[in-house]
């Protein structure tokens, strides 16, 4: 049975868990169809020694749905909002795929509001071929009429579905609403390179993870964005697919440790 995590909500209905008081503030924003939940060893850990909050997307878990038109640009504008509320002031930000794009699209247009981005799983700069595939993904989803089964087929390897990891991420597939899937579909399909002309303009600390199995957000992605900015770093971890934080969570949990010990002037 799936675990709910408890939650508080903003004025504007976006639902969030706030746990730990020491350290910087770092916030973890999902991918598609998950919620909060699926951050739980990352918040174990990182609330030992950082504030940690978890955000649900809109029309996830328990948050109210967008109420704008399905664009990248808008779940970016959500998430700003949604820091504003909170009141954090600057903020280490950790995305997960779709969350990634919302930590990037953060990045670009609201620096002053990211001392650090973590990129997990993240998408860049799609070739035509994926694009086509995605974007016929989406159609699929907008129609009401999808398999959610198919997600895991690409997520996880096969000596992987057996896995407590691969439970629970089914367990949140099942229980997302589908109309804020669709929606946050749509924007994942179609932000690929929205804000990927960002990257040689962020000055904080950048890390691109993923694993070496996941064929949509690649490790060749991850280098070249890790390349493409001052201070990057990419970390590519062997034998995992799309849902990495959950099936390699030491090594997930130790890079980002790192990443928020890292600062800039230790670079130079």
């Amino acid at each position: 049975m799936l675990q709910t995590l408890p939650r508080s909500r903003t004025s504007s209905g976006a639902a969030y868990l706030d746990r730990g008081r020491r350290g910087e503030t770092v916030v973890l924003v999902h991918g598609v169809g998950m919620r909060i939940e699926a951050w739980a060893p990352q918040i174990d850990r990182l609330a030992e020694d950082f504030r940690v909050i978890a955000v649900d997307l809109p029309g996830h878990g328990q948050s109210a749905p967008l109420g704008a038109p399905p664009q990248l640009a808008h779940f970016v504008e959500w998430f700003d909002r949604t820091l504003d509320a909170l009141g954090t002031g600057p903020v280490s930000v950790v995305g997960h795929s779709m969350g990634a794009l919302i930590a990037t699209g953060i990045a670009a247009t609201a620096p002053e509001r990211v001392k650090r981005v973590a990129l997990l799983n993240g998408v860049h700069r799609r070739s035509a071929a994926a694009r086509k595939a995605v974007e016929a993904r989406a159609r699929e989803i907008a129609s009401g009429v999808f398999d959610r089964e198919a997600p895991l087929l690409r997520w996880f390897s096969p000596d992987e579905r057996t896995s407590e990891a691969h439970s629970l991420t089914r367990d949140l597939l099942n229980a997302v609403d589908p109309a804020g899937y669709a929606a946050a579909y749509q924007a994942f399909a179609t932000g690929d390179s929205l804000y990927s002309h960002c990257w040689p303009n962020v000055a904080f600390p950048a890390l691109f993870l993923t694993g070496a199995g996941d064929l949509n957000s690649t490790a060749g992605m991850a280098r070249e964005m890790a390349a493409a900015a001052p201070h990057g770093r990419a970390v590519v971890i062997e034998g995992h697919r799309h849902m990495v934080n959950l099936t390699a969570p030491e090594a997930v949990n130790r890079a980002l440790v790192d990443w928020l010990h890292w600062e800039v002037e230790n670079e130079i």
